[in-house]
């Protein structure tokens, strides 16, 4: 199961009812955030979740309400006496900036290490989940992410009974280990059937619609992608600041033929974005305008009820 949660849904600055964009992704005992701007820490709070165990930083891009949060979010972390290291995952620039900020918070009882993102796609490898970064279109270096759980097939015992493969390896082999014996080389695949469909959340944000979140997107059981102007009027304002409206992210989820879309990163000026609602769903019907705290049980297919 993957939990996911909008922390906050508003672009360029909080609101009193709305708090900068923020996701927060659980997996596991795992935890994941995208963005860090100002007010995270309180819509974490007001949610009921906890920063301390929260393993992974993914920074779409440097603009203050993406990541100005992140100071007093590292001082809550060391305050609660966390001691294992963050990850910290942005772009190029990233290890220069999280030191700048870092004059305010620098002294944590855990150690910090960056990636910086230097390629157009990165994919990085955790245990049992990866997390795939594509660059976007924005005025500064930005990048998307999918999270995206794999699953093996189911364990088929008949199979390591017909072949004489004996119980005590049959756990290791069920977890992906090739395991060597004196008489032969054990292959997970020798007892495995055919990979079932895991799970696969894409966010993205500040962009123009590119081909690549098309691609990225696809497959996906949630897309998350900005809504920034919901006004029809506002497409030349979008494309000036390189945003999106909700009528393009509409356009990029119908064609990557996702099964959900919610719509964040509102600009201030847009008071009541489920006004435009019916509009974007004329374009794909699935989709959604989000406030803050927005959550999701994302489950594996046959654990669904």
């Amino acid at each position: 199961m993957l939990d996911i949660c909008l922390l906050g849904t508003g672009g360029m600055m909080p609101l009193p009812y709305r708090f900068l964009t923020s996701m927060m992704a659980r997996y596991h005992g795992q935890s994941i955030l995208i963005d860090c701007g100002e007010g995270t820490q309180i819509a974490m709070k007001e949610k009921g979740w906890s920063p301390k165990p929260i393993d992974i930083i993914c920074f779409t891009h440097f603009h203050a309400d993406h990541i100005s949060g992140l100071p007093g979010m590292l001082l809550t972390m060391g305050n609660a006496e966390r001691t294992e290291p963050l990850l910290l995952v942005g772009p190029k620039g990233l290890s220069r900036v999280v030191s700048s900020l870092r004059v305010i918070a620098p002294e944590l009882p855990f150690v910090i290490d960056c990636l910086e993102l230097m390629e157009t796609e990165h994919v990085i490898c955790f245990d049992g989940f990866r997390i795939e970064a594509f660059r976007v279109n924005h005025n500064v270096p930005c990048y998307g992410y999918s999270i995206c759980i794999d699953r093996i097939g189911k364990f088929q015992a008949d199979k390591a009974v017909k072949l004489g493969i004996e119980k005590k390896y049959w756990n290791r082999l069920q977890h992906g280990e090739t395991i060597e014996t004196e008489e032969m080389t054990l292959v997970p695949e020798m007892v495995l059937g055919p990979s079932r469909k895991g799970i696969k959340v894409t966010y993205c944000t500040d962009t123009r619609p590119t081909e690549g979140i098309v691609k990225h997107a696809v497959g996906s059981d949630l897309f998350i992608c900005e809504g920034m102007y919901g006004e029809p009027d506002k497409k030349a304002k979008a494309k000036e600041n390189k945003h999106m409206t909700f009528y393009e992210a509409a356009e990029l989820a119908r064609r990557a033929q996702v099964p959900k879309l919610w719509l964040t990163h509102y600009s201030p000026s847009l008071n009541r974005p489920e006004e435009y609602l019916s509009a974007a769903r004329k374009i794909f019907p699935e989709t959604e305008v989000c406030r803050d705290g927005k959550t999701i049980e994302l489950m594996f297919e046959d654990e669904e009820s």
